[in-house]
């Protein structure tokens, strides 16, 4: 009963963190907003209890599984040599698999499968958030394509829209993940919460938008236009095959950066304070952690790892999570275990607010330095999305 208690007050925490820095307090339409926490709670229940949903997950987790052994090929053949066997690649074994799936989401999209999935499912989405066709696109595609990607297709309504529009698009874009690279989360972390948490953040996004940045679109403006560039189909699938490369290796760098200096910010600490940085981080994060539902002996641990993916990334933390467990540094029972893993799951981090400004300046200039402006206020929206997704997870496990 105490779990519950402290769940239901950590969700009432995470939405009142949402509702104070709001712009315009009168426009907030909370029938919405209800109507979307009630569907977290539903889906979250059906997908780690309910027999149905289950069943579905093992089906997805088995598809991603047969993708994986597909691209073992090809990265074998390649790359055969330099990996000793029964040792563990991260960059083989984990991302280069991001090639052969960014390949697959390539020939949907030329296909417009993709893009029909999308479309329907924005829809629906749209029926039920309070916002406008663009949005609801936008939060199912960035799921699907990508933050970067999203904004591309996009790219002809992009100079027209107002800040509170662009401020939602982007919102969406850092809470959800690319469907390129969920086979690499999948291999850190138990899949099934990979699958929960990027349904659960696709509603969280539009909840705490609605929150932090209510508006209403007028209907002369909600109209969705869709650029899609004409190619061949081979054209289409070395640039998607080229973008999977890409990822992977931007993916890599950025692990050696940030898994170098925080053992370098440890080390100093260590020398300084006797405590590692990570460890002082954990006491800031303690209490969020604790308000997940995450046991207090277990809430400094946990809110390390949390620290570490927004000042770092997902896969630097799900890595540090998979070495604390490993080595017995730190012990997670089930319920909290699927409360940290689903929380990792999004592109919520300093390093993402970059990705996203950089993109849209690409596209537009004067959009790209007004995205910049609120970049920290939005990163803050896509932390409590993460918050709150993981809380929900709490409270249904």
């Amino acid at each position: 009963m105490l779990n519950y208690l402290i769940g239901l007050i950590g969700i009432l925490v995470i939405l009142g963190l949402a509702y104070v820095p709001s712009y315009d307090k009168k426009q907030v339409r909370f029938r919405p907003i209800w109507q979307l926490l009630i569907l977290q709670f539903l889906l979250a229940y059906a997908m780690l209890n309910a027999n149905v949903g289950q069943l579905l997950i093992n089906f997805i987790v088995a598809c991603f599984g047969q993708l994986l052994k597909f691209s073992s090929v090809g990265i074998d053949f390649v790359f055969g040599g330099l990996v000793n066997l029964n040792s563990f690649s991260f960059f083989f074994q984990v991302l280069m698999p991001i090639v052969f799936v960014s390949a697959l989401i390539g020939i949907l999209q030329y296909w417009k499968i993709l893009g029909l999935i999308i479309r329907v499912l924005g829809f629906l989405l749209s029926k039920v958030n309070g916002m406008g066709r663009l949005e609801s696109y936008n939060t199912v595609a960035s799921a699907i394509l990508g933050q970067s990607e999203v904004f591309i297709s996009i790219k002809k309504q992009l100079p027209l829209l107002p800040e509170k529009r662009l401020f939602t698009l982007c919102t969406a874009a850092m809470s959800t993940v690319s469907a390129s690279i969920i086979a690499a989360y999948m291999q850190l972390i138990e899949p099934r919460y990979v699958v929960t948490a990027v349904v659960l953040n696709l509603f969280g996004s539009c909840i705490i938008a609605s929150l932090i940045n209510p508006y209403q679109v007028d209907p002369v403006d909600d109209v969705l236009s869709i650029k899609e560039e004409p190619q061949s189909f081979f054209e289409m699938l070395a640039e998607y095959i080229l973008d999977g490369f890409k990822i992977a290796v931007i993916v890599a760098a950025m692990l050696v950066g940030f898994i170098a200096l925080l053992e370098l910010i440890n080390a100093i600490f260590i020398q300084l304070f006797g405590i590692s940085f990570q460890t002082c981080l954990g006491y800031l994060f303690a209490p969020l952690a604790f308000l997940t539902g995450i046991p207090w002996r277990s809430a400094i641990a946990a809110g390390s790892i949390m620290a570490t993916k927004l000042l770092s990334n997902e896969f630097v933390a799900m890595q540090d999570m998979k070495s604390c467990l490993d080595t017995a540094r730190c012990v997670f029972d089930a319920r909290s275990n699927a409360i940290l893993s689903v929380f990792l799951v999004s592109f919520a981090n300093f390093g993402s607010i970059g990705i996203i400004c950089g993109c849209i300046k690409a596209l537009d200039a004067r959009q790209g330095n007004l995205a910049a402006r609120f970049g920290f206020k939005l990163l803050y929206s896509a932390s409590l999305v993460s918050f709150l997704s993981a809380t929900v997870v709490g409270l249904v496990f």
